[in-house]
């Protein structure tokens, strides 16, 4: 132990990084922040103190440097992901968000890219247009008995029920019942499992010996299995609901099939399942927690929520909205798309590092510092998002114009919310159409502000970070 912690105060590669004194010595550090859910502020904490270089573990970093994070993020990149995303995989062999191999990643990508294109995406508008008519109207009908609405759990609700939409054909029901899974637990399942992997994922050897030893005996302790066997179970169950009522039109559980079809060795039945089930688990808390912060910025910035419905009146006034709108239209309201990227940029949904591996060869450079092969880098979209150098002296603050300039490549090219290069979420697409409809479509409709504006936001960070202070209508 004391030849250890010399080595690692003194003699590692990393010793002369900055950052907290436990860091260097354990994972405990890192392992603690993520299962209590402050990475997010406490990364934003070190990046002020210390720099563009932290170090959060005995062989790991966290970096803010834009020219590092060009290289390991973006296009060709040899970094592949690390260890951590092994738990979040499991035996699955089909896992575009956790596979590490960047070969195996691209193969995969390939098979699946075409159902998540925006091309393929826009068949689904007249689909999402039913769901957005059934959220306004339960909405309406609560307004006329309350003085307040849980807007936030609406908007999840909302989310999960247009996964349904896009993959199986129809709506799950949530907004129906106004709950999850017409028992509550869906979301609470997601929950545990999201933080379940991400501080297991920092021993990813504990989840192994669960899986070999601990789980066949004592059966499943860790709720991370949730996301390989309940949350899959569901999927599953879709899948066959699907198959027995059919469709008049195609979904993504179509585009999907038809692949296997022409590749079934390359693409089985059961990667057609991972997908799905990759929808489900990721699809609705995501978009839920960007729409949740478009939706409590517009309504902490007065002026940035007048601007937008004046955008909303001239267009409306023109004959030029729909209603519900149509994604087309809103990709034609310059602020309205502004407003998506920078309350996006403030909060975005993903929270802890995204790391990646050094690989072999010269290893990274970053300042002084050189990174050796197999160390492990990451950045941070809660820590990038405020880059000052990027997005100006007032990047804290909520300021959609920033969006609107004659320059504003930079602010696109560091813009992190959701990763970077050919690890991008494939998903981005259907959140992207989902925020373009709804939101313009719900302010519209009703006249919202906040019940409590100065309450302190309740957020936590189990890899997606919930805002949970946006209710009222």
């Amino acid at each position: 132990m004391v030849v250890w912690s010399v080595y690692q105060t003194f003699l590692s590669p990393l010793s002369s990084v900055p950052g907290p004194f436990w860091a260097k010595f354990s994972r405990i550090w890192i392992t603690y922040h993520a299962y209590i859910g402050d990475m997010h502020r406490v990364m934003m904490a070190l990046h002020n103190e210390h720099g563009e270089l932290v170090r959060v573990a005995p062989n790991e970093l966290s970096t803010s440097s834009l020219s590092a994070i060009k290289t390991i993020y973006g296009p060709g990149s040899k970094f592949r992901k690390s260890d951590w995303y092994s738990v979040w995989q499991g035996h699955r062999k089909f896992d575009l968000f956790a596979e590490r191999s960047e070969s195996v990643h691209s193969t995969q990508r390939r098979f699946v890219a075409r159902a998540y294109a925006m091309e393929s995406l826009k068949d689904f508008g007249p689909y999402v247009d039913d769901a957005i008519r059934v959220l306004l109207a339960q909405l309406t009908a609560l307004n006329k008995h309350r003085n307040s609405i849980d807007l936030g759990l609406w908007i999840q609700l909302f989310a999960f029920d247009i996964i349904g939409e896009i993959t199986f054909s129809k709506r799950f029901g949530f907004l129906d019942v106004g709950a999850d899974d017409h028992d509550g637990s869906s979301f609470a399942q997601i929950t545990a499992a999201m933080r379940s992997a991400s501080w297991i994922g920092q021993y990813p050897a504990l989840f192994w010996l669960h899986e070999y030893l601990v789980q066949p005996v004592l059966g499943n302790k860790l709720a991370i299995n949730m996301r390989h066997g309940s949350i899959r179970t569901f999927a599953q169950r879709e899948i066959i609901a699907r198959a027995d009522r059919g469709s008049d039109h195609a979904d993504m559980l179509d585009k999907l099939n038809k692949v296997h079809v022409a590749k079934p060795r390359q693409f089985s039945s059961a990667d057609v399942a991972s997908m799905v089930t990759s929808n489900i688990f990721a699809g609705s808390d995501t978009t839920a927690i960007s729409v949740r912060s478009i939706v409590f910025h517009l309504l902490t910035y007065p002026a940035c929520k007048a601007r937008l419905m004046a955008e909303i009146d001239e267009r409306k006034g023109a004959g030029e909205l729909s209603d519900p709108v149509t994604f087309e239209e809103a990709s034609g309201m310059p602020y309205l798309q502004a407003v998506i990227y920078e309350a996006l940029r403030l909060h975005p949904a993903i929270g802890m590092n995204m790391p990646r591996v050094v690989p072999p060869g010269d290893g990274l450079t970053i300042g002084q510092v050189c990174v050796p092969p197999g160390a492990v880098v990451g950045a941070n979209a809660w820590v990038t998002g405020r880059d000052k150098t990027v997005y100006g002296e007032d990047a804290d603050e909520f300021r959609p114009e920033r969006w609107m300039g004659e320059d504003t490549g930079d602010l696109h090219r560091y813009f992190f919310a959701f990763g970077g290069g050919a690890r991008m979420c494939i998903g981005r697409n259907v959140s992207w159409l989902e925020m373009s409809k709804l939101i313009p479509t719900l302010f519209q409709h009703f006249d919202m502000e906040l019940v409590e504006p100065d309450k302190p936001l309740t957020e936590v960070c189990w890899w997606v970070v919930p805002l949970c202070n946006c209710s009222g209508v």
